[in-house]
């Protein structure tokens, strides 16, 4: 492809005037086309802290550690998640050792400072003295800032990787362009090069990067360095971004099928049954020829040229490979030789949720609690893929003739660690069904996990009352301005037998402001199964108008009936 990423890396690290180099870097672009995309280039530089005579050992695991498994990180996963937890395991490795060691001067610690380069965004990850610098049409600016303070006239480091068992990590993202150059320092360089003087040796024409590198450490060498001496140059000669040609060509290279009937046949799989047959999409049971069921999901060839559209139902078949969780239905690897453009995932016999719901007006709280909690548990495992499902309703959710329930329909899908590559398609995507819909969503916010969370509560609400917590929403009203257009009804207006704490667990996972709603799926999980009394107790104290609304205003209507009818006597009642 022509947006193929290709950086030219050099570096060059010397001890300096010092017996035993404590500097180390690493830099690493894959081969695959494939990990190229969805993790891009990693490079970073380590210095590791002069106070400990082995410091060395610090330095060169974090780079090289860092450096090879960043690359075996899931590629669902975001650049942040997984740089972050990386560095935050090889923080607790080195936090680990030093508890081991009996004198700070046996401590391992080093300062790192990490660039990743995945599409069209600079990824940077820094903790220390380390340096990043971004040359861009001449101008050479530092991208970080030194983690140090200042005593007594003295400066020291104020962070470094296993010196704090809790790491604070600075994490900031950055647009690049083909034709940028980064440059990463120990402070042995920069301590003692001007800015002015960085600049001069990076932008330097017809040497390689490693050139220039050697001539910086050089010259860091000769205005009197007593430190290590270590720099890495990364030139942007070309940055992935795939075109709309490649991307035709990519989704166009098998044909959509053709509708089929029960009897046709296709790649080994033989049609017993249409499942659904609509305008977007065709639903079949088809039997392998092993005598295995599956269901078959092809789109509909309207959508022949929609780039869009079948960008995302790649997406789909590419999510439901990634996640293996009993509660989330599976999507199963593409037969060899596969010829058209469709997938086939796990055949579930049961009912969706909307059915069940049906079949059970009025079920006991303790079943809804034992179906909500295998959602919780299918749903937990998109947020830890990093992904968020964006479509959480009774139609995606499917109860087998076991009661297992599985989780469906991954069109909707925001995947973070594809959601930071550039594409020419546009991948915005609906955001749910209208009344299962986050309210963030309708502010033109993006998801999170708490969106999802919004999503499952509706659903758990609809199956214990029957009813949904808001009026049916107009189709149409895609947008709203203020949190306060969207305010849930009380569970108990429609059932009088739920419990006080329960309701008050639903309340709360309904707030329409996502910063006063539970944050995690287990705070939920956990309310709904153990009351939580302080929850309670602040909804006991809570004014009428706002625990129950609906009855507020019902009794304020009473009240001035009542007074009208008592003016109304007093008026007209013979004296």
């Amino acid at each position: 492809m022509s947006g193929k990423l290709r950086i030219d890396f050099g570096g060059e690290s010397r001890p300096g005037r010092k017996p035993v180099n404590q500097d180390a870097f690493c830099a690493h672009l894959p081969q695959s086309r494939s990990a190229r995309e969805y993790k891009g280039a990693v490079a970073i530089i380590c210095d590791g802290v002069s106070s400990s005579a082995e410091s060395q050992i610090a330095s060169q695991t974090v780079a090289t550690n860092f450096t090879e498994e960043y690359f075996n990180t899931p590629p669902n996963w975001s650049v942040s998640k997984s740089a972050v937890k990386l560095l935050k395991s090889l923080n607790s490795w080195l936090w680990q050792q030093n508890l081991s060691r009996s004198v700070r001067q046996d401590s391992l610690m080093t300062t790192a400072t990490a660039a990743i380069v995945k599409s069209r965004s600079l990824h940077i990850f820094h903790v220390g003295d380390t340096r990043l610098y971004l040359l861009r049409d001449g101008v050479l600016d530092c991208l970080t800032n030194d983690h140090a303070r200042t005593e007594n006239g003295h400066e020291y480091l104020a962070r470094a990787l296993g010196g704090d068992q809790d790491l604070q990590i600075d994490y900031s993202v950055h647009e690049i362009r083909e034709g940028d150059v980064l440059l990463l320092t120990t402070d042995g360089v920069h301590s003692t090069l001007s800015l002015a003087e960085l600049l001069s040796y990076t932008q330097t024409t017809g040497l390689t990067p490693e050139a220039k590198a050697s001539n910086i450490v050089d010259a860091a060498f000769r205005n009197g360095s007593t430190d290590n001496l270590s720099a890495l140059i990364l030139n942007l000669d070309e940055l992935a971004d795939e075109t709309l040609d490649e991307a035709f060509v990519r989704l166009t290279e098998r044909p959509i099928p053709p509708v089929m009937q029960a009897g046709n046949r296709i790649d080994g799989y033989t049609v017993l049954d249409v499942i659904f047959s609509g305008t977007r999409s065709h639903m079949y049971l088809v039997q392998d020829e092993e005598c295995q069921r599956f269901v078959l999901k092809a789109p509909s060839a309207r959508f022949t040229e929609d780039l869009s559209y079948l960008d995302g139902f790649v997406r789909e078949e590419w999510v439901g490979q990634q996640l293996h969780h009993p509660n989330v239905m599976k999507i199963e690897s593409a037969p060899a030789g596969r010829r058209f453009f469709y997938y086939v995932g796990e055949y579930i016999q049961g009912q969706n949720l909307r059915e069940w719901m049906h079949d059970n007006p009025h079920p006991p709280i303790a079943t809804v609690r034992a179906l909500a909690k295998q959602m919780f548990a299918g749903l937990r495992a998109f947020h830890r893929a990093d992904m968020i499902h964006q479509d959480i309703k009774p139609e995606n959710i499917m109860i087998d003739r076991q009661g297992q329930v599985r989780i469906l329909d991954f069109g909707t899908v925001l995947v973070r660690g594809a959601d930071e590559i550039a594409s020419p398609l546009d991948k915005s995507i609906p955001q749910g069904t209208v009344n299962y819909t986050a309210p963030e969503y309708l502010k033109g916010q993006s998801g999170t996990p708490a969106s999802d969370l919004f999503s499952l509560a509706v659903v758990i609400f609809e199956m214990i009352t029957g009813h949904l917590p808001f009026p049916e929403r107009d189709i149409r009203k895609v947008r709203i301005r203020h949190w306060s257009e969207v305010q849930c009804t009380p569970a108990s207006v429609f059932r009088a037998d739920i419990p006080l704490w329960v309701e008050a667990a639903l309340d709360k996972a309904l707030q329409s402001n996502p910063e006063f709603r539970y944050q995690a799926l287990s705070e939920l999980e956990h309310d709904l199964n153990v009351p939580n009394r302080e929850l309670t107790h602040s909804r006991n104290r809570a004014p009428l108008a706002a625990r129950n609304p609906l009855r507020f205003w019902k009794s304020i209507a009473l009240l001035l009936a009542m007074a009208n009818a008592a003016q109304w006597l007093y008026f007209h009642w013979p004296s």
